[in-house]
């Protein structure tokens, strides 16, 4: 696939593009990055340095690329975080100049607010602009539970919640959803659970629950199940290859005994997903 990624940058560690394109690039797919912003390393670290690119100088890049006359060629379209309107708009309208020039185009948007513990970490009106304005326009979501809530307005605390509230943000526009982190009544203990659902109907797969919450996870995730649901055209079997590769990065980031998560060392798994998780069928 030729897949044009509009997210943040950093030179030391792996979020935004910095966590997206080299696994898609792994997979052997063309990888247009378009960077937001330029920073020395993720925010979570409390200090960094670099710039932010304004939106205007962004949509100068996506101009750049359409200048070329290859926007038609673009499979899909990638956004992670997305910190101003202005920003989004951007975003949003290259999804439709990609669509546009090519019909069978998909968007796929991380729509990332926040998450369990650490409540919602954008300024204020980011989460209700994705909620209303972007999430509405987008193929492919992967909200972790806390977004998911948000978005269907509900407090999921069990399986048929959950299931639930995909239904109620599917109703608005994507057809695919992933949650990822999600933690109900029956999900064992010392485990976590990540559920995919389309028209297709929905699946789950559980895994242990390792002691380790780096950034740049949910940028691989999102980055993975877009290819493999692409590549393959199977919600059972992309969750499956994506929650196998995404969870050998965890297992050797934790190993490691790094912030940054293991991209480079855990390259063989995401090449070659393990047979490792088996996706059971929710409906």
């Amino acid at each position: 696939m030729k897949i044009l990624s509009i997210q943040s940058s950093v030179a030391y560690g792996h979020v935004g593009n910095s966590a997206a394109v080299f696994p898609l690039q792994r997979l052997g797919h063309e990888v247009w990055p378009v960077l937001t912003v330029h920073f020395s390393n993720h925010t979570g670290y409390g200090s960094w340095r670099g710039p932010m690119l304004a939106p205007a100088d962004v949509a100068e890049v996506i101009a750049g690329i359409a200048d070329r006359g290859v926007l038609g060629s673009a499979d899909a379209v990638l956004s992670g975080y997305q910190g101003d309107p202005a920003m989004g708009a951007v975003i949003l309208d290259a999804v439709d100049k990609v669509k546009t020039a090519n019909p069978d185009a998909v968007y796929c948007c991380d729509p990332v607010m926040g998450d369990v513990g650490r409540g919602m970490f954008v300024r204020a009106g980011i989460p209700e602009y994705l909620r209303d304005v972007v999430v509405p326009r987008a193929d492919i979501i992967t909200p972790n539970q806390f977004e998911l809530d948000f978005l269907a307005g509900a407090t999921t605390t069990s399986l048929a919640g959950l299931l639930a509230a995909v239904d109620v943000v599917r109703e608005t526009g994507p057809r695919h959803v992933l949650v990822t982190s999600v933690l109900h009544d029956d999900v064992p203990a010392g485990s976590l659970e990540v559920v995919a659902v389309s028209d297709e109907g929905a699946w789950a797969v559980t895994t242990p629950l390792l002691p380790i919450n780096p950034n740049g996870g949910g940028d691989v995730t999102a980055a993975l199940y877009l290819a493999h649901l692409r590549t393959t055209g199977a919600p059972a079997t992309a969750l499956e290859r994506t929650i196998a590769s995404v969870y050998a990065v965890l297992e050797a980031t934790l190993a490691a005994g790094t912030r940054e998560i293991q991209l480079i060392a855990a390259q063989d798994a995401i090449a070659e997903p393990p047979t490792r998780f088996v996706a059971r069928q929710l409906r």
